[in-house]
């Protein structure tokens, strides 16, 4: 049995495959294509998945495609009549949805009746709750997702139990917690797709010092039920505009905030403008807010369900510094994010709500790594590292443990490398198939990194990954965070021995690693530990403004670009001659002083 899942004409465009229950391969478009937040049809993320599987399209036996156009019928209609734009907007993009299968079969060139496979419409949020549930490890759990807008609704919640899910409330547009967050994010400067991790990160810089105002901006009315002061906002008279003309540029999204926002907080900063303590204090207070209402939430569902495990997915399961907090406001004593939560995942739930909801098959599969997307053979490594002068870079190849250690002494000794290895991630994180790793216990390396490499604002603080066995000697909770979305406070008394990915707030988003889901990374980092007593590594994604690197020859031209010191390539270290003092000289030039 074969399930492919699509996530189409959408910001994180991806697709999944199953066999037999189990999942095979998922992937992000934008990692083959190169384009951020990639949308559009995934042609190329089909054919890896299908590849991956040794499978061919005309052998699929069912496709799962996370968009119902009935669902919310009458909701839909009454928002068209209201905002005709918007409503021929959504009508170009169902009119793609209708016409899928022909897309399908174009793509491959195909007669369309060479595809045999059952095609699905799975509601949005059901396909996000899927996509948590049924590849967690819990037999029975909460469920909740929280996004901008899917299929008319932003919220919906559900209690799992086997291979079935039933549906115990949901939120319907224009409420919606992706778009709150959304909106202040703009108004705060920040107007890329996706930037809302940005604001995150600068919350730990204020206080709370407007809850008065943000509880009129969103609020909980109930249990399981929120609501925005719509007037804050501009989505509900005009949607949600996001347009993306083709896949090779990244989506784009509308203003979101209204006129009464800026009388209320002030104007909106502008892009290119410097931030200011009040800046920093609505960042922390839009978090707050979003806390509070959530808070509400977990507990409201702790009760109803009366589970001790909750799943998260949708967007706002992304945010890692109001996941770090649901075991102190909420009665759960095990939560699981996977880690695409976002729009990406819905290719993988879509395709798990088809396998279990709708052809009643049990549940076989826990996704305990997030190594589902391309990976490449020692020969392929070897033809990409052959093409490497030998002039500047000198080259070795490694057995695993001489491997480990080699990469544990150029860490501990100061050195930025490029780790590539395996499968590539499926989700935004890098998780150390497709990393950066630094030492932690430098506080200047966050500088470093951003001054040589990652070109970043100073306010975004890296993650830490680190040995789950040690998990609890350096963090006040020890609770898993496999996919880097938890952050928990670091140790009063650890602070100063891994400051660099060490937030302002004292908290950092750290990866958990166990011997088991990367036995090659464990060996890294418990190499670290017997090298400097410390089994962590600074951990931040392989790229430079772009997507996380896929293929060996997109790692060696980052390497070449930037001015990482080595990188390891599979079983090949490459490690650049120039002198250490040269490396200072350079450095000390780049942070503008004189040498």
């Amino acid at each position: 049995m074969i399930v492919l899942g699509i996530n189409a004409y959408h910001a994180n465009a991806s697709a999944a495959l199953l066999v037999d229950g189990r999942l095979i391969a998922a992937v992000e478009e934008e990692r083959l294509n190169r384009v951020k937040y990639a949308a559009g049809f995934p042609v190329r993320a089909i054919r890896f998945c299908l590849n991956a599987a040794g499978a061919k399209l005309s052998e699929v036996d069912h496709v799962a495609i996370p968009r119902d156009p009935w669902a919310r019928l009458g909701t839909k209609l009454r928002f068209a009549v209201r905002m005709p734009r918007f409503a021929l907007e959504r009508a170009r993009v169902l009119k793609k949805f209708a016409g899928i299968e022909d897309e399908l079969a174009a793509a491959f060139e195909l007669p369309r009746e060479m595809i045999r496979a059952r095609f699905h419409r799975i509601e949005h949020h059901a396909a996000h709750l899927a996509s948590a549930f049924f590849v967690s490890p819990f037999d029975q759990a909460a469920v909740l997702s929280a996004d901008g807008l899917g299929d008319f609704a932003s919220s919906m919640s559900a209690f799992g139990q086997g291979p079935k899910m039933r549906i115990l409330g949901e939120v319907a547009f224009p409420h919606s917690l992706g778009m709150y967050y959304t909106a202040l994010t703009q108004y705060l400067g920040f107007w890329k797709f996706g930037d809302e991790y940005k604001v995150m990160g600068l919350a730990a810089y204020g206080q709370p010092e407007f809850l008065d105002e943000f509880r009129r901006i969103v609020h909980a009315t109930g249990p399981l039920s929120f609501e925005l002061g719509l007037e804050y906002f501009t989505h509900q008279n005009r949607g949600a505009e996001m347009t993306w003309r083709d896949s090779s540029r990244p989506p784009e999204l509308g203003r979101l905030f209204s006129p009464y926002l800026e009388k209320r907080l002030g104007p909106a900063r502008k892009a290119d403008e410097p931030l200011t303590q009040g800046h920093y204090d609505i960042a922390a207070t839009m978090q707050s807010a979003l806390e509070e209402v959530l808070a509400k939430h977990w507990n409201a569902l702790a009760a109803k369900t009366e589970q001790k495990s909750l799943c998260l997915a949708g967007g706002v399961a992304f945010n890692c510094l109001a996941n770090g907090k649901i075991f102190d406001a909420a009665p759960f004593e095990n939560v699981y994010v996977q880690p695409a939560a976002g729009d990406a995942g819905l290719s993988v739930g879509a395709a798990f709500a088809v396998h279990h909801q709708i052809l009643g098959l049990p549940r076989q599969f826990v996704m305990d790594h997030a190594y589902w997307g391309p990976r490449f053979s020692p020969t392929e490594i070897r033809a990409a590292v052959d093409g490497i002068s030998a002039d500047d870079v000198a080259v070795s190849e490694l057995s695993e443990d001489e491997l480990a250690r080699s990469t544990a002494r150029h860490v501990a000794a100061g050195k930025i490398v490029g780790w590539f290895q395996g499968a590539a991630e499926w989700g935004p994180r890098a998780l150390g198939n497709r990393s950066i790793l630094a030492d932690p216990r430098r506080p200047e390396m966050k500088d470093i990194l951003n001054r040589r490499i990652k070109h970043r604002e100073s306010f975004r603080p890296f993650a830490p990954s680190i040995i789950e066995e040690a998990a609890g000697d350096f963090f006040e909770r020890s609770n898993p965070s496999p996919f880097m979305t938890f952050a928990y406070p670091v140790k009063q008394e650890k602070r100063a021995v891994i400051p660099a990915p060490t937030h302002v707030d004292g908290t950092a988003r750290l990866q958990t690693v166990t011997r088991a889901a990367n036995p090659l990374y464990w060996k890294v980092l418990q190499a670290l530990g017997d090298l400097t007593g410390v089994p962590v590594a600074l951990n931040t994604s392989f790229n430079d403004n772009e997507p996380i690197v896929c293929r060996p020859e997109e790692a060696l031209e980052c390497f070449r670009r930037t001015r990482m010191d080595v990188l390891v390539l599979g079983n090949f270290v490459l490690e650049r001659k120039a002198s250490p003092i040269e490396r200072e000289l350079s450095d000390t030039r780049l942070a503008g002083a004189e040498p």
